[in-house]
């Protein structure tokens, strides 16, 4: 009888525990709700700002502000990286870690209407993250108010990371050891649905190759020239051929940045930029050394000379089943959110557009339990972290349903309130998962435990980029 009762105090007393946990995550949802409009300014100045990777000054120093302002130490410039910061609240542990980015694409400027028009900016939003960077910092201020209000020990921080489009930002702050004393990182990015992302995703690694020629008259005397244009064709064509001989899931994509600057002249100079991408990194590295020794072979053929710089790599990302759970359990919790009658009829005009997929609207109040495919078709710098720091990521539906990423589709989505209700979905669904590990120890140990495995016997961190310093300019 007394084992009976013991069993029943235990059990009441958990459900007490349990109950009193998601009263504390349901205060913390009303409190972000209500910041809804001033969360959603914010996002729509970075939105407007639209700055490329590692030129992002406003943006990284709007969300500093943010956050110095909410009780944060800021730290910035942090990895040889001006955009680059870390705000931290808290002492002790656990230390949970948000990542937030803030970076727009080159070439997709658009206005903020369900139809095809530049407003004048050579770059734009196209993949959320002024929604992504945003969203991140609401997360974190809720937990440091949580934080404060109830005693609890531990430290959050908000970790801005700029440049993940093709700049490797993360990288650069991994290599620096700036999570070393980590427990477990949270993320999420925008997308056209709620959904837990557990997935892994493809390691890549990019760089331009670099040729010198000789220029001359291309019609009076074309026999002094050397082409660097000819060598760029060169490698091109030979990777190209290399396509047939490389593993089907890996990805080779290039552009010419500098072709010359008149048809008759012989360009003296001419630069291709290349990615290279697979689901496994060593893939990567094989594939790319394959294509170093055909840019060798293209200045040889054409009597050139070529310079490699590398300007970006990253691991493919690092799932945690752990902590999935832990964001499945807080995002069914949250749930997703309603299209009002101006929306819906943007998004019904929207997707009537070239390039957009006829999916149901109302999948924006939906959360998917379903697991995504296993591997993401496109790359992170997250990848890095995931690898020395358990880490789990969600996604939510900013855009309206059907819309591809890096389209203009995407950019006029993220400039509405469809983007800002989406962002805070994401926010809300951050800050309960990281209450959840605060208050539950043996989750991040479990996560600590479950990374080690996935690493593998033996696992040293080494970054796909080398020592070389931040491309700080590689957009330029």
């Amino acid at each position: 009888m007394r084992n009976i009762l013991l069993i029943t105090l235990n059990l009441c007393l958990f459900v007490l525990h349990v109950n009193g946990q998601d009263n504390q995550k349901k205060k913390i949802v009303t409190k972000l709700g209500q910041k809804e409009n001033q969360y959603g300014q914010i996002a729509q100045n970075i939105w407007s700002y639209a700055e490329l990777g590692y030129k992002e000054q406003k943006s990284s120093l709007l969300l500093q502000e943010t956050l110095k302002q909410a009780g944060f130490t800021i730290q910035p410039g942090v990895a040889g990286i001006p955009t680059a910061f870390i705000a931290t609240y808290g002492s002790g542990g656990p230390v949970i870690g948000i990542l937030g980015e803030y970076d727009a694409l080159p070439g997709l400027s658009q206005d903020s209407i369900p139809t095809k028009r530049s407003i004048g900016s050579m770059a734009g939003h196209a993949c959320g993250h002024h929604l992504f960077g945003t969203g991140s910092v609401a997360a974190a201020i809720a937990v440091k108010d949580w934080l404060k209000e109830t005693g609890q020990k531990g430290t959050i921080q908000f970790f801005g990371c700029p440049a993940e489009e093709g700049g490797s930002g993360k990288v650069y702050m991994v290599r620096e050891g700036l999570f070393n004393q980590v427990d477990v990182v949270l993320h999420w990015h925008p997308n056209d649905m709620n959904a837990t992302s557990n997935t892994s995703s493809l390691a890549n690694k990019t760089g331009k190759f670099r040729f010198y020629g000789l220029s001359s008259h291309a019609a009076a005397s074309p026999e002094r020239g050397r082409s660097a244009l000819d060598a760029v064709e060169s490698l091109d064509f030979m990777a190209n051929m290399m396509r047939e001989h490389v593993p089907s899931s890996t990805r080779i994509h290039y552009v010419i940045t500098n072709g010359g600057k008149a048809p008759n002249i012989v360009p003296d100079f001419a630069e291709v930029y290349y990615y290279v991408r697979s689901p496994q990194r060593a893939v990567v590295e094989d594939v790319w050394k394959r294509i170093e020794k055909a840019a060798e072979g293209a200045a040889l053929g054409t009597g050139t000379r070529v310079e490699l710089e590398v300007i970006g790599g990253v691991y493919e990302l690092l799932p945690n089943d752990k902590l999935a759970k832990v964001m499945d359990k807080n995002m069914v919790s949250v749930g997703g959110y309603s299209l009002n009658a101006r929306e819906l009829a943007f998004a019904k005009q929207l997707q009537q557009t070239v390039g957009m997929q006829l999916i149901d609207l109302e999948s924006t109040q939906q959360v998917n339990t379903d697991r995504p495919d296993p591997l993401s078709s496109g790359s992170t710098d997250v990848g890095d972290v995931s690898w020395v720091v358990p880490t789990i990521a969600m996604v939510a539906a900013t855009w309206v349903p059907g819309t591809a990423a890096h389209s203009w589709q995407a950019v006029a989505s993220g400039g509405t309130s469809i983007g800002t209700k989406g962002m805070m979905v994401a926010a809300k669904t951050l800050a309960g998962t990281a209450i959840d590990l605060f208050l539950n120890p043996i989750l991040i140990q479990e996560a600590k435990e479950e990374l080690k495995k996935r690493q593998g016997n033996g696992f040293k961190y080494q970054p796909l980029l080398g020592n070389r310093k931040p491309a700080l300019n590689y957009r330029d």
